[in-house]
């Protein structure tokens, strides 16, 4: 039987780091209008909507013919974002998702086959119940940066660790490790989302400030899937720029930016 799955960006104007970054305008189009269109661009998907606490990110999709759905401004987590907005959406449209694919609001690089890519696992094994896309950090000023969640992962690409601090630490002698990156794309089977979003915070995700750890924390695994595609995250000014940079002769940007 085939699956069925939906796409949910969650975005917000508020973010402390580059306030208003979703309206931010990357070639003639805000950064939002950009991640909307790459995501529809991915044929695994029934429904992709933008949730949002936020009437300006609300009126730009609607104004572009895309699917809104306003949550509550109170949320810490975008995974908390995305619970509220499949429960609104289950309700509105009376049809319930097996799979959630959570494409943050501030990833204009992203591509369609990193999305399906992130849900093939889901398809293929009952047994993972989450995937994550991971990157290799080919900057070294990146390893320092905590804007960059770094991850460390067992011989099976899950997950064992995410830090904003650069992670493996390489002691003198062993050195030519991978460093990896988190990259803002998560499949997610409907009913783990909800399980997920249920439990407390716990201690390492507060101090890190990581959602994922939550997962970790509990007992639970995160598969990582490596993407061939770089992908930088917008979260400063000086990522605008780069991904402005890398943009400007995008190849699925020319499919949709006329």
């Amino acid at each position: 039987m085939k699956e069925n799955i939906i796409a949910i960006i969650p975005s917000r104007m508020g973010a402390k780091r580059l306030s208003g970054k979703p309206m931010l305008n990357i070639h003639g189009m805000p950064m939002i209008g950009h991640v909307y269109h790459r995501t529809k661009m991915c044929n695994d998907f029934s429904d992709v909507f933008v949730a949002t606490c936020d009437e300006e990110i609300s009126d730009y999709i609607e104004s572009i013919g895309g699917n809104v759905v306003m949550t509550s401004p109170e949320h810490l987590r975008s995974t908390d974002r995305v619970a509220e907005a499949i429960e609104l959406i289950e309700i509105e449209l009376n049809k319930k998702y097996d799979i959630v694919v959570m494409v943050q609001g501030d990833e204009p690089m992203v591509n369609e086959q990193m999305i399906s890519n992130s849900i093939s696992p889901l398809l293929i094994d009952p047994g993972v119940e989450i995937v994550n896309l991971m990157t290799e950090i080919t900057d070294t000023d990146e390893i320092d940066d905590p804007n960059s969640v770094k991850v460390v992962v067992d011989y099976n690409n899950f997950a064992l660790y995410m830090s904003r601090s650069g992670i493996p630490y390489e002691k003198r002698g062993i050195s030519g490790l991978p460093k990896l990156k988190k990259v803002n794309v998560a499949a997610i089977r409907r009913d783990f989302l909800f399980h997920f979003s249920a439990l407390p915070p716990t201690p390492l995700e507060l101090v890190e400030s990581i959602g994922m750890l939550r997962i970790l924390e509990s007992g639970m695994k995160i598969k990582m899937v490596f993407s061939e595609s770089y992908s930088v995250s917008v979260d400063t000014q000086k990522d605008l720029e780069i991904v402005k940079d890398l943009m400007k002769d995008d190849f699925w940007m020319k499919k949709y930016n006329k």
